[in-house]
């Protein structure tokens, strides 16, 4: 709860949540535990207030989550907590696509939206920002861009299919606004290998900090207009106000 968080603060001498009357979303500090974000999923006091004691714990929890980095650790991490209760069972959907919460009796799920969904109780973890990304390499051999639109017309880019419908998804600049580039030379229905594409100086990306948070770190991709601000989403923690 809420007294857990801030003992927590006051024994890292930090903060972890900027709080205000509408929303909780973590500091820069915060963001340094994004990768044990599996310790959300352990607070059933604040997500299941349903289980009175152990006896309680028993049966299928369904939980739906992207390919996000070190998703494979959150699951781990969950399992091995778990020990305590045994006739407690995991369903794991890892989908890019949302799945109806009613129909497929999903319990919680970890999503990322513009902004969360008003028909879920919600735990934020972080803020996502968008960008364009590329190696050095393709920057060095094309020289840098002058602006957006030089970016636009010489530089290929990737496309992400949407594979409901098989076409490449729209490069939105700031939720409203949208663009296509001249050069498509890289397709694909995975996020991730976008990422390898970019690596491999193939072509510009619109991706995340936290998705590629690592080649940014160590210089594999660059933000090619920083001053470009594109769209900033939410990262969270939800359960449905009611599971089947």
């Amino acid at each position: 709860g809420d007294a857990d968080y801030a003992e927590l603060e006051n024994q890292l001498g930090e903060p972890l949540f900027k709080r205000n009357t509408r929303s909780i979303v973590l500091t820069s500090f915060g963001e340094l535990f994004l990768p044990k974000a599996m310790r959300l999923l352990e607070d059933s006091e604040a997500l299941f207030q349903t289980a009175r004691d152990d006896n309680d714990m028993k049966g299928v929890v369904r939980i739906t989550l992207f390919r996000f980095p070190g998703h494979e650790q959150v699951l781990y991490e969950l399992l091995t907590s778990l020990d305590p209760y045994p006739e407690l069972f995991i369903d794991w959907r890892l989908d890019m696509m949302k799945l109806d919460t009613v129909q497929n009796r999903i319990d919680m799920g970890i999503r990322i939206e513009r902004e969360p969904n008003p028909n879920f109780i919600v735990r934020p973890i972080t803020l996502v920002h968008h960008a364009l990304m590329t190696s050095p390499g393709l920057i060095e051999k094309l020289g840098a861009p002058e602006n957006f639109e030089d970016l636009r017309q010489r530089y290929p880019f990737s496309g992400l299919l949407n594979p409901e419908t098989g076409k490449v998804f729209e490069y939105m600049l700031d939720g409203v606004d949208t663009f296509v580039p001249r050069h498509l030379e890289f397709f694909t229905t995975d996020s991730q290998s976008e990422i390898q594409a970019a690596l491999a100086g193939k072509a510009v990306i619109q991706s995340s900090n936290l998705a590629c948070r690592k080649y940014l770190e160590d210089g594999r991709l660059v933000n090619v207009l920083p001053e470009l601000k594109l769209e900033t989403w939410q990262l969270y923690l939800y359960r449905p106000y009611q599971t089947l």
